[in-house]
């Protein structure tokens, strides 16, 4: 789909609080806006989005009515939420400048399907389909990639964001804004419009699972790769891992291919895997060590089976895979399950009927320097136990700052990801473990995404989140206060 120009949008510009006139700029953008299609109906999706949010009276919540959501945060019940049915599409591609034109609330499943007949993905495709465009620059993403791509909002051209106070800010590299919507989860604005790079990408991705048997080894073979982008001798596109005990993880190293069954050798398969049926990809890391995807099959390997968490439905017992159709084994299905057994408590109800103690639900991403990876791991066996947990390696692609998530340029970390529960402690308030796992992640240096639940005092959260930039953003982009604040939204789940 491709628009020679991108769609056209209103409402009062301003660049930053060093330009609040930037009407020139911004009007030299919309009148190169070609209003044809796609681009009619975003300008009118977006002016519904606008009038709806002026409508909201004064003091009521404000939220967007998506139909998806990957929070794990609790949230107090709210009203109707703000009409975004008409900004899902994307609105141009443009293969020879490796750019995208993206409604917000466009999810990457739908991006991928947009950008992969021209040869062409964004630089970081977070793992699971409905994560948002919109929703990964305002929040935070990840994917095998991170490790030469950094995070999604680094490939970010232009921004489009309906602020607090009610106006459309187009906001680019060198703005506050711009630097300050990462992280911001939607307490700033909304965007309704961002123009990203893409990369090219190959037929197949080639796969490699390398065992290791101790966690010093894991972490100083991910600085080579990351240093070198191969290993040994052969070059590394995607970068990822899976600890499932500290004596047995992996990393998966992935290279763009265009693959020609009749020339394969070197160990390669015949052809490629398909884990979107009866086979499981997580289980195949431990059973192979050479395999092949499609690339389209390779970025969404991990959203079947929702990872491992697939299991916890029955999803992955042989018969009923067989009788689960496949189209409903994806993630946003597991999701819609586990909304519904958290309202109604279920687990706890079926735990307590046993006999056993209520859990706590342990759901968190992390990201951990690298130097420090294996203490956290062996610190997280000891104290936690949630076993498998992901390892995706990240480094910040460049040296902007973005201050609501301060990780340090040129600085190697590792994205640890575990989804699960353990028991509650008698006597135990059902918060411990993941207070301690803040506190750990605090000792080694690290920094916590803000999608699932979260303990930390107010300064703690100010001084880890770049609460004094905040502050000043808040002020500039909702002066009345009309859209939550990021501690009350993240912390205390309002």
């Amino acid at each position: 789909m491709a628009l020679s120009q991108r769609s056209r949008v209103t409402g009062e510009p301003c660049r930053d609080w060093r330009n609040r006139c930037g009407r020139a700029r911004f009007g030299r953008s919309v009148e190169r806006m070609q209003l044809t299609g796609e681009g009619r109906s975003h300008r009118d999706a977006v002016q519904r989005l606008q009038a709806g949010y002026r409508a909201i009276p004064a003091g009521s919540p404000v939220r967007l009515a998506k139909p998806t959501s990957n929070l794990f945060r609790s949230r107090a019940a709210a009203g109707p939420g703000l009409d975004v049915s008409g900004l899902t599409g994307v609105l141009r591609v443009d293969p020879a400048g490796r750019t995208a034109d993206v409604a917000g609330m466009c999810t990457y499943e739908n991006l991928v399907a947009a950008t992969l007949p021209h040869g062409l993905t964004p630089l970081v495709v977070p793992q699971l389909k409905t994560i948002t465009l919109g929703g990964a620059v305002s929040g935070l993403g990840i994917e095998a990639a991170s490790f030469r791509n950094g995070l999604p909002h680094e490939s970010v051209l232009e921004l489009d964001v309906l602020t607090g106070s009610g106006e459309l800010v187009t906001t680019v590299p060198g703005d506050e804004l711009f630097a300050g919507f990462p992280n911001s989860y939607g307490t700033l604005g909304y965007a309704t419009r961002v123009r990203i790079e893409l990369e090219p990408v190959r037929s197949h991705v080639a796969l490699r699972h390398v065992r290791f048997d101790e966690l010093d080894e894991l972490c100083a073979a991910v600085a080579r790769i990351m240093a070198t982008r191969s290993r040994g001798g052969e070059d590394v596109d995607y970068l990822d891992g899976v600890m499932f005990s500290p004596t047995e993880s992996y990393l998966t190293l992935g290279v763009r291919t265009e693959y020609d069954a009749g020339r394969a050798g070197d160990g390669a398969p015949a052809r490629a895997s398909d884990y979107t049926g009866t086979q499981i990809y997580y289980r195949s890391i431990q059973q192979r060590s050479r395999d092949l995807l499609r690339t389209h099959d390779y970025l969404w390997r991990w959203d079947t089976d929702w990872f491992w968490c697939s299991g916890a439905f029955g999803a992955q017992h042989p018969v009923i895979r067989r009788l689960w159709p496949a189209r409903l084994r994806r993630s946003d299905v597991y999701w819609k399950i586990v909304a519904l057994a958290n309202r109604l408590d279920l687990e706890n109800r079926m735990e307590v009927w046993r006999g056993r103690p209520r859990r706590e639900r342990v759901i968190q991403d992390v990201e951990i320097p690298l130097e420090r990876t294996a203490e956290f791991l062996r610190w997280f066996v000891a104290h936690v136990g949630i076993t498998p947990v992901w390892l995706c390696p990240l480094r910040l692609r460049g040296e902007r700052d973005w201050p609501l998530y301060p990780l340090e340029p040129g600085r190697d970390y590792v994205n640890v990801g575990f989804w699960s529960s353990v028991p509650i402690a008698p006597g135990g308030t059902g918060s411990e473990t993941n207070r301690a796992v803040e506190r750990q992640v605090s000792a080694v240096g690290g920094h916590k995404s803000l999608y699932s639940d979260s303990f930390y005092s107010r300064e703690e959260f100010d001084a880890r989140y770049g609460g004094e930039h905040y502050g000043a953003l808040k002020r500039r982009y909702d002066p009345d206060q009309r859209l939550l604040d990021l501690y009350a939204k993240a912390v205390r789940r309002r």
